[in-house]
């Protein structure tokens, strides 16, 4: 993508930017012309990527406190100025049990992560979209929201709450040049892999008919178009990234 500079102006804030998927797509909008923020709790990894020297700022936060996401948000606007893009990539999987064994703290803290999070991070940056009249969202789902994986209740729940929560506030949004989509990804092997078990890893793949798992690469890739001034008439829509594995 050398030379293609498509978001050449364009601030973009990246949650979960510091690996995985979200490093992914920090990577790719920063090469692409933007100033990225990355927004990361995980301090080791953010002064990892900030010493690459690609991003903008990277800013250590944890996405379940609504304040923290506010100091996040401030900080971040005093390097970049404004907000015209938001990947919400931030997530855990949590334990690989049955519902009735998931641990009651577990449960609170996927939702926490997953839905609450993103829903705090989405809500920062509405208002500096709205001011400046242009906006890109893309809050990253999974397709366990929309078949439900056994033994991920709460990660499939969460996912599936992203997935409402992108089509209602695309809705609110639709008239005012901000989109807000979700992608819902199969299984992408990334440092994630790390919090499952190898019999749910097992499991998904057996789900892919492609038979392999996702590459970063190519999920980022449709991010990066959802996140792009080209996306201008999709709002409030799922975009399945799964190797075959979505039935609707």
């Amino acid at each position: 993508m050398d030379g293609f500079k498509r978001f050449e102006g364009k601030r973009a804030v990246v949650t979960g930017g510091a690996s995985g998927i979200g490093l992914g797509v920090s990577a790719r909008l920063a090469a692409e012309g933007a100033a990225v923020a990355i927004w990361d709790a995980d301090k080791a990894a953010l002064e990892s990527v900030r010493e690459r020297g690609s991003i903008a700022t990277a800013v250590t936060v944890d996405i379940t406190d609504p304040d923290a996401v506010e100091r996040a948000l401030a900080e971040t606007l005093a390097v970049l100025g404004g907000v015209d893009i938001l990947v919400a990539s931030a997530g855990i999987t949590g334990p690989n049990t049955s519902l009735w064994d998931y641990p009651v703290a577990a449960w609170r803290q996927v939702i926490d992560v997953n839905l609450n999070g993103l829903f705090y991070c989405n809500r920062v940056v509405v208002p500096e979209m709205l001011k400046g009249g242009y906006g890109r969202i893309v809050n990253i789902a999974s397709i366990a929201g929309k078949e439900g994986n056994p033994n991920a209740s709460a990660y499939s729940a969460s996912k599936a709450a992203v997935i409402g929560l992108t089509k209602s506030l695309g809705k609110e949004l639709a008239k005012n040049n901000i989109t807000v989509n979700c992608v819902t990804p199969a299984a992408v092997h990334t440092p994630i892999f790390d919090q499952m078990t190898q019999a749910h890893i097992d499991f998904m793949l057996s789900k892919i008919p492609m038979g392999r798992f996702g590459k970063v690469e190519e999920v980022t890739a449709l991010i990066a178009w959802l996140a792009s001034e080209e996306c201008s008439f999709t709002t409030g829509g799922v975009f399945d990234i799964s190797g075959g594995r979505a039935t609707y």
